[in-house]
């Protein structure tokens, strides 16, 4: 299962570009808001396929339903749309890995790649969760090299 970093949640690069070459049968969006937003979670459900399962859970119910998720014989991606959340669900649940896709520009923030762009403090988070055991790369698609944290930072 991918654990994927990526500030716009549900777009064509997650469901085209990762979701069709792994096969990718569902995506466990995981944000606190999108989770108590049925409005919210309707936009996000017209971009998936409708062969592809989608999940909306906050943090804490995302722990809790993560062994559901790696038990799933279907490939998955879990999703979220910052560091914080991913964070928090590692402190919860095994994330042995994580992929950092796009962490876009907004103000106080450092271009560590043409698609990651980090702020001191979000830098601490990923040191916090490779501390932890936790494998964190930046790649944008399947088919790009993955880039080591070290080499980002």
């Amino acid at each position: 299962m991918l654990h994927r970093i990526d500030d716009r949640l549900i777009h064509g690069q997650v469901v085209v570009g990762w979701g069709r070459p792994l096969g990718v049968g569902f995506i466990a969006l995981v944000d606190d808001t999108v989770a108590a937003s049925d409005w919210e979670q309707e936009l996000y459900r017209m971009g998936v396929p409708p062969e592809m399962t989608v999940y909306f859970a906050d943090a804490e119910t995302a722990a809790r339903r993560h062994a559901e998720w790696e038990s799933d014989p279907r490939p998955g991606i879990v999703l979220t749309a910052d560091i914080e959340t991913m964070a928090r669900l590692a402190e919860r649940a095994p994330v042995a890995a994580v992929n950092l896709g796009g962490i876009h520009h907004r103000a106080g923030r450092t271009q560590r790649l043409q698609y990651v762009f980090l702020t001191p403090e979000e830098e601490r988070g990923l040191r916090a969760l490779a501390e932890k055991g936790v494998t964190v790369s930046a790649q944008d698609v399947p088919g790009g090299k993955p880039v080591p944290l070290a080499d980002l930072l």
